[in-house]
């Protein structure tokens, strides 16, 4: 927990470029807020503050990409992503998989590299590929508190426009947060001295995604790909580089 107003305003900060940096790479906070704060709180009250931050950064981002957002391709990858996202989030009161995150971290480095080094590879958006991404995805975002950069991945693949990829991404992530957000609350993830966060992920995340958006309108279709593409295999990096230092330390 925060010792004094120090630690909140450093919160706020992290938080603030954890939401920027989400929002031009199109597949949420997450994954740098995770890698941050998992080293500061509890995991599970990391959790329950990554879960609340996206259901604020998520609405913030519909609101602002609202007339971009493919809903055929929401309701493909989003009906997987939630029904597997609360199953992850219940799994989290029975099983502490120590080394998903490595594991994870691995498979966002190779998938992300090969993206790279395969430009021209795409994958058609049919049922069955949204369908098995999304679900993918919700299932780690609920386990393990971040699953966008494989949605990321997902929708990278299907070679969406950038604004339409970062509008339809936040859709499809909304269902997701808010659900595995209620089942973290329920299970007693989110205690009540954890309330004083709330306006500052509230702020944050609004403030985040509306500097991200402005900075995305500067940024090429090729080139958010690859600064996409790019995020994702750093993020890989610092998992897997957190899993080592708590294996050595």
């Amino acid at each position: 927990m925060v010792q004094g107003y120090g630690d909140l305003i450093l919160f706020f900060f992290l938080t603030l470029i954890a939401e920027v940096v989400g929002t031009v790479g199109g597949f949420g906070s997450s994954l740098f807020f995770v890698s941050i704060f998992q080293f500061l709180y509890d995991f599970q009250l990391v959790l329950a503050l990554t879960g609340l931050l996206h259901v604020f950064s998520n609405t913030a981002k519909i609101i602002l990409f609202w007339k971009t957002i493919e809903w055929k391709l929401t309701w493909w990858v989003g009906s997987s992503s939630v029904v597997l996202a609360i199953a992850g989030a219940y799994l989290t009161r029975l099983i502490d998989f120590e080394y998903a995150r490595l594991t994870l971290g691995v498979f966002q480095m190779g998938f992300s590299a090969f993206f790279l080094l395969s430009p021209a590879f795409s994958i058609r958006a049919t049922f069955k590929a949204a369908l098995l991404g999304g679900g993918i995805a919700g299932f780690l975002a609920g386990f393990i508190g971040t699953g966008g950069a494989i949605r990321g991945l997902v929708l990278a693949a299907f070679r969406l426009e950038k604004n339409l990829f970062v509008g339809t991404s936040a859709a499809i992530d909304f269902g997701v947060d808010f659900s595995r957000t209620l089942i973290y609350l329920d299970s007693g993830y989110f205690g009540h001295a954890a309330w004083m966060y709330v306006p500052f992920l509230l702020i944050a995340s609004f403030a985040g995604s509306y500097i991200g958006k402005r900075l995305l309108g500067k940024i090429t279709e090729w080139n958010f790909r690859k600064v996409l593409l790019v995020l994702v295999f750093l993020a890989g990096l610092i998992l897997v580089f957190e899993k080592m230092i708590l294996l050595f330390d």
